[in-house]
Formats: structure tokens, sequence, C-alpha cells
């Protein structure tokens, strides 16, 4: 992972990181989806950044209560608030 400490526990930070994701705030190229996975290794959940040849090109943990809540937004994306 990026960055073990910087764990997404929040919908709120998630929205703040896929948004970042798709305003090419990491300075990420080439990406073409982000999805939600589990670490084989450990059973821990993170959220992923792939480009077209699904080489991941960025992840952060987390939680649990993320995994299971926040699927949707990485499913469908951030709707804008009006």
């Amino acid at each position: 992972m990026n960055d073990e400490l910087n764990v997404i526990d929040s919908l709120e930070e998630l929205e703040r990181f896929l948004l970042s994701v798709e305003n090419g705030g990491l300075g990420l190229e080439g990406v073409a989806g982000v999805g939600m996975a589990t670490n084989n290794a450990d059973g821990r959940h993170f959220v992923a950044v792939f480009d077209n040849n699904n080489k991941l090109l960025h992840a952060r943990w987390i939680t649990q209560e993320i995994f299971d809540t926040g699927k949707e937004m990485v499913r469908n994306g951030v709707s804008t608030k009006h």
C-alpha cells in the first residue's frame, strides 16, 4: 500500500479520495478505473486505482465499515451536490 498509516475511515474521506483521483490530484497517469478489493495475505480491504492493463497505480487501506458502505460510491462515482 502507498501509505500504511493513512486509512480511509469515513465516507467523506472516501469521497475526497475519489474526487482527487478523478481530478488528477494524485498525479497518476493512465487511470482507467477504481475498485475495492481484499488483500489475500491478511484480509484487509483497500480501494485501488488501476490503469487499462489492470496494473495497480495507487491504493489506500479502508476500514471494514467503508468497505461495506462505500461500494456504491466507488461503483457509481461521487455524485455532485446541488
